[in-house]
């Protein structure tokens, strides 16, 4: 969500001057075709992330301006390859006396952690498989505050603080209303399967902040983790079973295809349903953020997880 109280990095125009202090998520060296250094700095706030450019970078600004530092920036929005691009005048660390902390810069869920806990609970409440219902419920136990803090993803849908929990309670509330449409799906599997399909990913990613790959993410990924996870929870649980395998299968099946990164396509009715569920979260979530950021006539910037596409904003309101 955008601060309420200051102007968030996306809300300036190309052409405005800017002034404020934002966080610096990421930062690559490069060298212009004369042969002079700079850097290229990913910043951001709560409204989200910009890229910016330092020129003439000295050794200096090599070693102060490093990733999860606050800064002060004097600068310009410029634009490049339709895109917003912040041109840096001048740049400083943030000092303890400037009062802020690096939990002002980071993007929240728009819904409050105490009530996607409560989500997630109700939908434990409402499964009436106990093999099922008992490991689920011991992964919240064992993840719940992780869960309720990390990101979905590093980038693209959800890439925000508690947007993991967010994205589930969202998965969630459409399979409530499909279960209604189609009563002959086990609900209990397909809950259970929204709930644990991403849990892997506390382990993939290195946190909130500045999200990226753990050592383990890369090499493994988080859903051969959750898979490995479901395994030993119910062998600590002592239980057997089909729903085990299942619920492995759910995990394995849920990016659908080999290419998007599935190990198994969906081979159950309920892991179909739930591979379809993730993508209409996922793509609503980048589509919503992506068209609140421009004004009705206008484009969005290219989505690359979209197939690259930009998306037109109607001018006409809903009634």
């Amino acid at each position: 969500m955008k601060q309420e109280t200051r102007k968030g990095l996306l809300d300036y125009q190309v052409g405005e001057g800017f002034q404020d202090f934002v966080l610096i998520k990421e930062v690559s060296k490069g060298v212009t075709s004369s042969g002079k250094p700079f850097l290229t700095l990913i910043l951001r706030d709560a409204s989200g992330e910009m890229e910016a450019k330092l020129w003439d970078a000295s050794k200096e600004d090599e070693s102060t301006f490093i990733q999860e530092q606050i800064v002060w920036i004097n600068g310009e929005v410029n634009q490049f390859r339709g895109k917003s691009q912040m041109k840096i005048l001048s740049i400083r660390p943030a000092q303890p006396t400037d009062g802020v902390k690096i939990s002002d810069f980071v993007e929240k869920a728009p819904v409050d952690k105490e009530v996607l806990m409560e989500k997630l609970t109700e939908a434990v409440f409402e499964m009436e498989n106990p093999a099922i219902q008992r490991i689920v419920r011991a992964f919240i136990k064992k993840y719940q505050d992780a869960l309720l803090t990390y990101p979905a993803a590093s980038k693209n849908h959800h890439e925000y603080a508690s947007g993991l929990a967010h994205h589930i309670v969202s998965m969630l509330s459409i399979g409530r209303e499909l279960y209604k449409l189609y009563p002959e799906v086990n609900k209990d599997l397909l809950y259970a399967g929204i709930i644990l399909h991403d849990l892997g990913k506390l382990r993939e990613l290195s946190g909130v902040v500045t999200t990226s790959y753990t050592i383990e993410g890369k090499l493994l990924g988080h859903i051969p983790i959750m898979v490995e996870e479901i395994k030993g929870m119910a062998q600590e649980l002592q239980i057997e079973g089909e729903e085990v395998m299942i619920l492995q299968h759910l995990v394995l099946s849920h990016h659908g295809k080999a290419e998007w990164g599935s190990p198994k396509p969906p081979l159950v009715r309920e892991a179909e349903l739930l591979h379809l569920i993730d993508l209409i979260d996922a793509k609503m979530n980048m589509l919503n953020r992506a068209l609140e950021r421009v004004k009705p006539g206008e484009f969005t910037e290219r989505l690359f997880a979209m197939d690259n596409r930009a998306f037109y904003k109607p001018l006409f309101e809903q009634s």
